[in-house]
C-alpha cells in the first residue's frame, strides 16, 4: 500500500534541483541512457513518482540495474552514471 501511495506523488525535486513530474520522465522504451535520464529515473523512484517495480517495467530494467544506478549516484553523483566510467566506479 505504501508503494502505491508513494507512486502517486505529483512532483518532486529532480536531480538538477528543478521540479520534476511524470511528464518530465524519459519516455517508456528509451534505448539511449544518458546520465541525465538515469538520474531522473533514480530521483523519480526515490521521490515516489514511480515505484521500483513500475520503473523496471516501464524502462525494461532489472532490479539489479536500477539498484546499481542508485548506488553509483549516491557514491559518485551524476558522473557515476556515465557509461564509460561504469567499470571504473564498479571496481571501487
Amino acid at each position: 500500500m505504501a508503494q502505491q501511495t508513494a507512486a502517486r506523488t505529483l512532483s518532486i525535486k529532480g536531480p538538477d534541483g528543478q521540479v520534476m513530474t511524470r511528464e518530465d520522465l524519459p519516455p517508456p522504451g528509451i534505448r539511449r541512457w544518458v546520465t541525465r535520464r538515469k538520474a531522473q529515473v533514480v530521483a523519480a523512484v526515490r521521490g515516489g513518482l514511480l515505484s521500483r517495480t513500475e520503473a523496471c517495467e516501464r524502462y525494461a530494467l532489472s532490479e539489479e540495474e536500477l539498484a546499481c544506478w542508485s548506488r553509483l549516484y549516491d557514491e559518485h553523483g551524476t558522473k557515476g552514471l556515465r557509461t564509460t566510467r561504469l567499470q571504473q566506479y564498479r571496481a571501487h
